[in-house]
């Protein structure tokens, strides 16, 4: 992390009015929340969590995805406030022309200006944590300017703050999932997307990983116009995925096709997922191809996880009990009874399942593509309540998410493919091995040697 990020963490000016923001949002849902809970005062919920997305919404910075992610774990919050959260999407405001002015001088200097030949005064996108301006270099080139908003450091300090309240409040409800291993996977891969040397390096990643994959772009990075707080990259032309929902067969499933190979080599090849996999982070190029957009929530996975995520699928596919504690065992879940391996199996199943069936079909026979899964993680939790307290191991936290995330995705496309078959086409003759020895190469070439979790 770059010395101003560490600084912006330790603004304790920043963030004392970031506890005095969330904390009017946070404090009024978890103290109406308690009060229904505990002494029957009544709320209308559908009401109260639409005011409470919006003001969410309307906050730049990581509480915005601690939401999102709060709203995937089952029956931490009630349906309505889950439905409302997990619609929340980067769609704040940008910030004016001053900001940008201001941003621009303190990392590129005075004569900022001068380095570019055009730089447009409005922002093209606003995400969670900075903003994306369009510009032009010297030499013509269009470019895609990220700045990071201001106080995004204490920002993320204080909602990690209101992190740990939330999920207090969870614990006092429902002891059948641990969650602090959620939390300190939150905590650290939200401190990491501050860093945007290290998502610089994340597309390096990227485009080694993905370079013999036709279909699929990635941007190229200026380091002389990059710090810490500054990402400029290759501007990359594209129409917003949402764009094809009503797109042919054909079209839909072209685009969902290349999707799986932008998201499944780099995971299955090489032991790295995009976290953060929802329709605004891909755009689809005239030809259909895809780009990728945004690189700030990257996992590394350690080689024996990825040997689980095949083991497992090889156990349910052929009914091996044994190799499926294995792949648990292997991802780090301890004391495993028949009962708690049964309980994994159905979650697993319904993530498993398209691999399963070597014909087309949809991902999921889901009705909302916004809630594809859910019922199956209700069903799942409950059972879990019933066995005890269970930790899941912290790579789960995006691991989930994203295949839930991409399988959202599939879904709004209406893909129908023969996912079992993308699936071994990527696979192939897989070992652990062989993908251990592609990772230290992938890695050594974007300047990531040692930074395997879980090694």
């Amino acid at each position: 992390m770059s010395d101003k990020a560490y600084d912006d963490r330790n603004n304790l000016g920043g963030r004392v009015r970031r506890y005095a923001r969330v904390g009017g949002s946070v404090g009024g849902l978890a103290a109406r929340l308690a009060g229904d809970r505990l002494f029957g005062m009544k709320i209308d919920r559908d009401d109260h969590a639409i005011e409470l997305a919006q003001a969410l919404g309307n906050l730049k910075g990581p509480v915005m995805k601690v939401a999102q992610i709060l709203s995937t774990i089952p029956d931490a919050l009630p349906k309505e406030y889950a439905q409302e959260l997990a619609q929340l999407q980067a769609a704040a405001p940008s910030m004016g022309w001053t900001f940008v002015k201001r941003r621009m001088r303190t990392e590129l200097g005075e004569g900022w200006r001068d380095r570019f030949a055009a730089f447009d005064r409005e922002a093209s996108a606003a995400a969670s944590l900075g903003q994306v301006h369009k510009a032009t270099d010297p030499e013509g080139r269009p470019l895609a300017v990220k700045l990071q908003y201001p106080d995004m450091g204490a920002a993320v300090e204080a909602d990690l703050n209101q992190l740990d309240w939330m999920l207090g409040l969870f614990r006092r409800y429902d002891k059948s999932v641990d969650t602090s291993q959620i939390r300190e996977e939150l905590a650290e891969r939200l401190r990491e997307e501050l860093d945007y040397a290290l998502e610089a390096r994340h597309i390096a990643l990227y485009r080694h990983m993905l370079a013999d994959e036709p279909a699929v772009h990635v941007p190229a990075v200026y380091p002389e116009l990059s710090t810490g707080r500054l990402l400029t990259m290759e501007w990359l032309d594209g129409t917003p995925l949402m764009a094809f929902t009503d797109a042919d067969q054909e079209t839909r499933n072209t685009i969902a096709r290349n999707l799986f190979r932008a998201w499944y080599v780099p995971f299955h090849r090489y032991g790295v997922i995009h976290g953060d996999p929802h329709l605004g982070n891909y755009a689809a190029r005239d030809d259909l191809s895809i780009n990728l957009l945004d690189f700030g929530c990257v996992r590394v996975f350690p080689p024996r996880f990825c040997g689980g995520v095949i083991d497992l699928y090889k156990a349910l596919r052929d009914g091996d009990e044994a190799l499926a504690v294995a792949a648990y065992e292997a991802w780090g879940f301890h004391n495993l009874s028949r009962e708690l391996v049964e309980t994994l199996n159905i979650w697993a199943a319904f993530l498993y399942s398209p691999l399963m069936e070597d014909k087309p079909r949809l991902i999921n026979p889901a009705d909302n593509p916004g809630q594809y899964g859910a019922e199956t993680a209700t069903k799942v939790h409950k059972k879990l309540k019933e066995l005890g307290p269970v930790t899941p191991p912290r790579e789960f936290v995006f691991m989930d998410r994203a295949a839930l995330g991409l399988g959202g995705v599939f879904l709004r496309l209406g893909a129908t493919l023969n996912w079992h078959q993308l699936f071994h086409d990527i696979v192939g003759d897989f070992s652990v091995e062989a993908l251990a020895d592609r990772q230290n190469q992938a890695l050594a070439a974007a300047g990531m040697e040692g930074t395997v979790d879980g090694r």
